[in-house]
């Protein structure tokens, strides 16, 4: 069978993208971009530098050598303060999503509890302290973006083909002119310019063509095996060959499903409290074995924690298509083998440099580099960015098992001889040693010899759980190399710890009451602390205890949990109540469980004795 080359290979399996409606911004050609923007440089304590002013750059102008120092940030301005001005900002008020047909699902806020909402607070007032994107820049930067595309409609990705550990990846790399997920859908960021990518992986098969095997997409705070699916997973949805995803409106993440996804941000600070509640959430998830029936494949994150801010990412997918057999089709792929020298060589930003030190606000780094010029694992090893590292390919699967086996076959061959020599140097000493036992001038030989014997034993048990361990291995690993040249691949979905799945409807199925009590309950709190202080200060902590008291059980009523809630209720006082007795009455509790544990004892040495 003729090989397809890279963008041939490209084309065969380029993915599908369903897009929300009211999604601003679509994968384009990098180069219009880079036309439109301004290059400059920041260093430490000091103003920003245009080095090219708007208009002027090119591609080729990005590999230029800048010598501002090893501290100096360079990055791209796609709309700059003037161009607000000469676009017609204006007349374009209002949500932008919203004029294409978005509308937002259940509130946020109403599907997490107070503290959550508390951290939400917490969240929005730093963005006044970081830096973030000005609001009228996202309007700017879509009504520019409409600009290009007037000028020349395309939708297009660059494509990258890497060959390693006998595995082919195909790297399908999607550049949006902004990244409007705060501005454009109550989330995270605003953000100039956009990175989002997806691998394939393929074999190559006995007939000479390529098989895929995996799919994984980047999402968010995802990494390794947690972002790949096999490609017969039920969960990969294909047309043909071509994978579908669901792409988040303004974020675009990449989702295996359509729906809308609960995700969450750290604040730095609060990270050590973050993992401290992680730790604890699993040691009892795990000791009480607190999963519900779809959790028991996966050992997942928590799903709650106080200390996280939540957002929601809309994947709908009932906007725009774009792909083979969509309303919108791609242009060939631009091809990033050999790697051209503006990937190579610009290790700025692609957009705004906001100074953010949560970094969500800064404008990311291109394909080859992270935002702070190192280089990305997905880029120069997207084999183990996936968690493929330690998967050989199916052509190799049995091969490599075999391998192995053989390995363990050597190494039982030695620890039979190692057993052999153990074995027969035990048996000398203990015929040495009862030669010697009762003869008083050779006791300290003889105490010797007892060592050496107890030690050697012990050795020789371990040595003979390992050779019994590794027959059993070695039947395993023979049985699984008769199912997979059976056709069995084994569990497809083993490899995945923590799970993205969207919403489900129980989860979405609050009320509109619901919503607005969500939005307003923290701001009531806070200003009912106020009145408290001001009207009744004697009495802060009994009105903040009721308050609150009040508050949960609205939440519970809102969310149809009130019974839940009076049953939680009912065993922590029950428990309160067990640790008042315990502490109270400590002393007649520990005599009496020491008189039935005597009792115990006595009835049962009395029941051997009169047998």
């Amino acid at each position: 069978m003729q090989k397809l080359n890279d963008s041939e290979l490209l084309q065969r399996f380029e993915p599908i993208i369903h897009f929300t409606k009211g999604e601003q911004f679509f994968p384009m050609d990098v180069e219009p971009y880079v036309k439109e923007c301004s290059l400059w440089v920041q260093r430490p304590n000091q103003e920003p530098i245009c080095l090219v002013p708007d208009g002027q750059l090119t591609m080729e102008g990005l590999v230029d050598a800048y010598l501002y120092g090893p501290d100096a940030v360079y990055f791209l301005r796609f709309i700059e303060d003037h161009d607000l001005y000469k676009l017609d900002v204006h007349a374009f008020s209002g949500n932008s999503a919203r004029k294409k047909g978005f509308r937002p699902g259940r509130g946020r806020l109403a599907r997490v509890g107070y503290s959550a909402r508390f951290i939400d607070v917490i969240f929005a007032i730093t963005l006044f302290a970081r830096g973030r994107v000005p609001g009228d820049t996202a309007i700017g930067a879509y009504l520019e973006y409409e600009r290009i595309m007037t000028n020349h409609e395309h939708y297009g990705y660059h494509g990258r083909v890497v060959r390693k550990d006998g595995w082919i990846v195909l790297q399908y790399w999607f550049f949006y002119a902004f990244n409007s997920w705060r501005s454009g859908f109550f989330g995270v960021n605003d953000h100039e310019s956009d990175w989002e990518m997806i691998c394939i992986y393929l074999y190559e098969t006995s007939l000479g063509d390529v098989q895929p095997e995996w799919v994984a997409y980047a999402s968010h705070d995802y990494h390794g095996d947690d972002l790949r699916r096999r490609w017969d997973d039920p969960e990969v949805t294909k047309d043909g060959e071509h994978p579908v995803i669901y792409a988040g409106a303004g974020s675009h993440a990449s989702y295996f499903h359509q729906g809308e996804y609960m995700t969450e941000v750290v604040l730095p600070f609060l990270t050590p409290l973050v993992r401290l509640i992680d730790q604890q959430q699993r040691f009892w998830r795990r000791l009480l074995k607190q999963y519900r029936p779809e959790e028991l494949q996966y050992v997942e994150r928590p799903t709650f924690n106080l200390f996280r801010v939540p957002f929601v990412d809309y994947a709908r997918g009932d906007g725009l298509s774009i792909g083979p057999g969509q309303e919108k089709k791609w242009e060939p792929p631009r091809i990033l083998n050999p790697t051209p020298d503006w990937v190579k060589h610009y290790r700025g930003l692609w957009g705004l440099y906001t100074k953010d030190p949560v970094s969500g606000e800064d404008a990311p780094g291109g394909p080859m580099y992270n935002r702070d010029g190192s280089v990305r694992v997905a880029w120069y090893d997207p084999v183990s960015w996936a968690g493929l590292s330690k998967v050989p390919p199916p052509n190799q699967m049995i091969t490599r098992i075999q391998e192995q086996r053989d390995k363990l076959l050597a190494k039982q061959t030695e620890l039979k001889a190692t057993i052999t020599q153990t074995r027969d140097t035990l048996t000398g000493l203990r015929v040495e040693a009862d030669t010697m036992f009762g003869a008083p001038h050779l006791k300290k030989r003889y105490d010797e010899h007892e060592e050496q014997i107890a030690q050697l034993s012990t050795e020789l048990v371990d040595l003979r759980g390992q050779l019994t361990a590794n027959d059993i291995v070695l039947t395993s690993m023979n049985a699984h190399i008769e199912r997979l040249k059976a056709g069995d691949r084994g569990p497809m979905r083993a490899h995945i710890r923590h799970a993205q799945t969207p919403m489900s409807e129980v989860e979405l199925r609050y009320g509109r009451v619901a919503e607005i009590w969500a939005s307003v309950s923290i701001g009531l709190l806070m200003i009912a602390f106020v009145i408290l202080i001001f009207f009744a200060p004697q009495r802060i902590g009994f009105g903040m205890a009721i308050l609150i008291l009040a508050m949960v059980f609205l939440e519970a009523a809102f969310r149809k949990q009130l019974q839940l809630l009076i049953t939680s209720l009912t065993n922590l006082l029950a428990i309160v109540a067990s640790l008042v007795l315990l502490f109270h009455f400590s002393l007649q509790i520990m005599a009496v469980a020491v008189f039935l544990m005597g009792s115990y004892i006595m009835w049962q040495n009395m029941r051997e004795f009169l047998q």
